[in-house]
């Protein structure tokens, strides 16, 4: 008994213990909105420890942050197939974690990544402003072999640098997609954003997000995606404020800024789960 004490007590010394914490973006309420996974760290792990712990959480998105100064922290995001250049939802959750969980007391904090300083900011309502970088779509494209994949034709297909953008003229046509996932696959880039004109009072755009590429079929809420969607609709609307609706299966909610070369995104975050990852 005493040897097997004392090779329980040895093990114990070997584990290393992470703080974690599972966070709802853009929603008030858990079991909506969009699950990430947040996990501050005193120090960076090696890239592949990061990206495993992605890959064992199966969520879009792991966050993970180090702080580099007061109220400022370096962010990187892993989908559960790779690190990412920016995630919306995740920087959300990241500063939900510092303000709410974590004690931060000041009014923003500023994340350095690789898409350059994110700030998040305590905003009216309970809600989370965050300031990412504003990203104008490409030259309009023929529907083609993509509307095919879609099994539905939009209005128009757009080409970005990073993603498709395809228009539909009605939001019950974007809530209705069933798209063939394995043909959507097969494109570069491989990540599409599908949007519509919203459909009840004071919802100016509903839209869906799917990223094969990422290892993610269909993001539940994508806050990057908005950066190139702010733009869009702000300039067809005629108007900086708008309002928007994420209509994935768990659905979320967004309040956007037209801001010249950046855009402000807005919502909530609700923490879902507390704990401890043991390695």
């Amino acid at each position: 008994m005493h040897w097997l004490d004392t090779r329980s007590l040895e093990r114990q010394a070997l584990i290393m213990t992470q703080s974690f914490f599972w966070v709802d973006a853009f929603t008030d309420q858990v079991f909506t909105g969009n699950p990430a996974a947040v996990c501050p760290l005193s120090a960076w792990l090696d890239d592949s420890v990061l990206q495993k712990i992605a890959w064992q959480h199966g969520l879009s998105e792991t966050a993970y942050f180090v702080q580099t100064g007061e109220r400022r922290y370096h962010l990187r995001w892993f989908t559960p197939a790779t690190e990412v250049d920016l995630c919306g939802h995740a920087t959300l959750a990241s500063g939900h974690v510092l303000f709410s969980e974590l004690g931060e007391a000041g009014e923003e904090v500023t994340f350095d990544s690789r898409s350059g300083p994110l700030v998040v900011r305590r905003a009216a309502e309970g809600r989370l402003s965050m300031s990412l970088p504003s990203r104008t779509i490409g030259a309009f494209q023929p529907p083609g072999r993509l509307a095919m994949a879609l099994r539905k034709a939009p209005e128009t297909v757009s080409l970005g640098p990073s993603c498709w953008l395809a228009v539909y003229p009605k939001a019950e046509d974007v809530r209705g997609l069933t798209p063939d996932h394995a043909a959507l696959a097969t494109f570069k880039p491989g990540r599409f954003i599908v949007t519509a004109p919203g459909d009840e009072p004071g919802l100016d755009f509903v839209s869906r997000f799917f990223a094969p590429d990422a290892g993610v079929p269909e993001d539940p809420v994508t806050g990057s995606a908005h950066c190139v969607l702010t733009p869009y609709w702000s300039t067809r609307l005629g108007k900086e404020r708008l309002h928007a609706k994420q209509v994935s299966r768990r659905g979320g909610e967004l309040w956007c800024t037209m801001a010249g070369d950046r855009v402000y995104i807005a919502g909530h975050a609700a923490t879902y789960l507390r704990g401890q990852i043991e390695m």
